[in-house]
């Protein structure tokens, strides 16, 4: 049974643009905390996107005593599908409840140098949506793949592989973040162009997978080599609900610019 407070919370949510800072193994306990001082003297109150940061495993305990939620969010960078047992160093989701809000699962690097396969994406996801943790969902294809034209059936299968048995209702509390593998850290950066064509191939599988509503309300970011001379580029791309970004969130002043182009896209600050 979802609480009517999540829900709500959810639906509040879903609309505004999705700006998230994945610090992926950076930034240790007393970094992370001077860091959201920092962030949080730096970034205004405002209610026009959303602003997510996710620190490693061991300092997102600390920071979700620190943060002021109503300012930003904490994401987990991944979680175990088992809610307990003997399963040596992982982190299940259910200890993330009520200190997570998101949780990043899927990404091309828990996908290419961990091996994970869509089954273990898929019970993560399922094991998010069961502790009211609402996952994103990483998707993307290498630059062997798109090279031999199958991006649209990698974003098929890795779509299909993490939504299995997911409701429409339940498509509500996810988001869906496209990084193509060839364009994270290669210089090869993906146009406007690149993304629009892949979000679009995402958005109808989705409206096969679930309808042409559930499709077309789903939050897609992007997320692929972004900073702040590029962001404001894939912020204004058509269908484009908000960002995932990797090195760049780690300086807080070129992450709070690229918070800013954000704004000012939304229409500008509302305190």
């Amino acid at each position: 049974m979802v609480p009517e407070w999540y829900t709500k919370s959810i639906n509040s949510m879903s609309m505004k643009k999705l700006i998230v800072g994945n610090w992926k193994m950076n930034l240790n306990m007393q970094e992370a905390s001077l860091y959201l001082h920092k962030l949080t003297n730096m970034v205004p109150a405002q209610r026009t996107i959303e602003v997510v940061i996710a620190p490693t495993m061991l300092t997102l305990q600390s920071l979700s005593t620190q943060i002021n939620r109503r300012r930003f969010k904490l994401a987990a960078q991944n979680c175990y599908w088992r809610d307990s047992g003997a399963y040596t160093g992982e982190v299940p989701a259910a200890h993330l409840r009520g200190i997570a809000d998101y949780a990043i699962i899927g990404h091309s690097e828990r996908r290419y140098l961990f091996a994970e396969s869509d089954k273990e994406t898929r019970a993560k996801v399922q094991a998010a949506m069961r502790n009211h943790i609402q996952p994103i969902l990483c998707i993307g294809e290498t630059a062997s793949e798109r090279a031999n034209n199958e991006t649209n059936d990698v974003l098929h299968d890795q779509l299909l592989g993490g939504l299995a048995n997911l409701t429409a209702d339940e498509l509500n509390r996810l988001v869906v973040a496209y990084e193509p593998v060839w364009a994270i850290g290669t210089g090869d950066n993906a146009t406007p162009d690149d993304v629009k064509q892949a979000v679009k191939i995402i958005r109808r599988h989705i409206g096969q997978l679930f309808g042409a509503a559930p499709a077309k309300e789903v939050r897609v970011l992007y997320g692929g080599s972004v900073n702040k001379d590029n962001a404001s580029s894939y912020l204004r791309t058509e269908g484009v609900d908000g960002l995932l970004i990797g090195g760049a969130s780690l300086d807080a002043h070129q992450f709070t610019e690229i918070i800013e182009q954000a704004y000012k896209l939304e229409g500008g600050r509302e305190a």
